[in-house]
């Protein structure tokens, strides 16, 4: 799907610069970005599910240990 992207100037001229220096177009650059994003998000978002049920589920052996 198609967008526009409005950078600031400077941060167009790096990515400008970093795209060329990889050999790729700015655009690949902009979609690794936002799929890296995503992924760390949802990674996340995992992470604080699993820390949730944790802490809810041993919350009493928790307390017993926090107390020996």
């Amino acid at each position: 799907m198609a967008m526009t992207l409005r950078l600031p100037a400077e941060l167009d001229e790096q990515l400008e610069a970093l795209a060329a220096s990889e050999h790729v177009s700015k655009q690949t650059i902009v979609t690794e970005a936002v799929a890296a994003l995503v992924a760390r998000k949802g990674r996340r978002r995992e992470l604080d599910a699993a820390l949730t049920w944790a802490l809810e589920h041993d919350a009493e052996l928790l307390r017993r240990l926090e107390d020996a």
